[in-house]
C-alpha cells in the first residue's frame, strides 16, 4: 500500500480542466487514460467526468443514482469502484444497473440498494423489472429514436431485398425470352435460306 502511494504521487497530473471538482486525478500516460479518483468525497451527484477515464473511484459517497447517459462516453474504463454509496432503487437505478451489467459485472456484484426499504440490502444485478415498477415512461427518448430509426433501417433494407428478388425474377424472363427469340429467328432465319 505504501508503494501504491508513493507511485501514485510521482504520477504527473491531469490538468485542473478536465479534472472535476472535488476529485483529483492523474494521467496513465498518454495511450493508457487517466486515474480519476472521486472515492470518500461526499458526492451527492455525479460530477462530470473525463472522457479518457481508464479508473474511476466513486466508492464511499452519497450517490442514490446515475443519470442516464452519464458513462456512456467512457471508453476506456477498465476499473470501476463504486461500492458503499446510498442507491436508490427505482427507476431512476435502471441505467446504471443495465449500463453495469454491459460494462462492469464485478462492479455490479458489489453494489446494493439502500432504499426503498423494501429493497434494502437488495444486490442491484438481482432486480426485477417488477420491484423497479413501471420504469417504461422513464426510458430515454433517445431508446424510442433509435428504435424508430432501427425500424426504418430494416424497412429499407426489406424493401431492397423484395426489389432485387423482383428484379432478378424478371430478368430471368427476360433472359429466357431473349434466348426463345433467338432461336426463333435463327430456325426462321435457315428455313428461308
Amino acid at each position: 500500500a505504501v508503494l501504491g502511494c508513493a507511485l501514485w504521487a510521482l504520477l504527473p497530473a491531469v490538468p485542473a480542466e478536465e479534472c472535476p471538482s472535488p476529485c483529483s486525478c492523474a494521467s496513465l500516460g498518454e495511450a493508457r487514460g487517466t486515474r480519476v479518483e472521486c472515492g470518500s468525497r461526499g458526492l451527492r451527484s455525479l460530477p462530470a467526468l473525463p472522457r479518457l477515464a481508464r479508473s474511476l473511484h466513486l466508492h464511499n459517497n452519497s450517490l442514490a443514482s446515475v443519470p442516464a447517459g452519464a458513462l456512456d462516453g467512457l471508453g476506456r474504463l477498465q476499473e470501476l469502484q463504486l461500492w458503499d454509496n446510498p442507491w436508490h432503487c427505482d427507476c431512476r437505478i435502471l441505467y446504471l444497473k443495465l449500463w453495469l451489467e454491459d460494462v462492469s459485472a464485478p462492479a455490479l456484484a458489489r453494489l446494493r440498494c439502500a432504499s426503498p426499504a423494501h429493497l434494502r440490502m437488495k444486490p442491484l444485478g438481482q432486480l426485477t423489472g417488477n420491484e423497479l415498477g413501471g420504469c417504461a415512461t422513464l426510458l430515454p427518448t433517445k431508446c424510442l429514436q433509435f428504435f424508430w430509426r432501427d425500424l426504418i433501417l430494416i424497412a429499407g433494407v426489406t424493401v431492397t431485398l423484395i426489389l432485387v428478388a423482383v428484379a432478378l425474377k424478371f430478368s430471368k424472363k427476360l433472359v429466357c425470352q431473349l434466348a426463345l427469340g433467338g432461336r426463333r429467328l435463327r430456325r426462321h432465319i435457315s428455313k428461308s435460306h
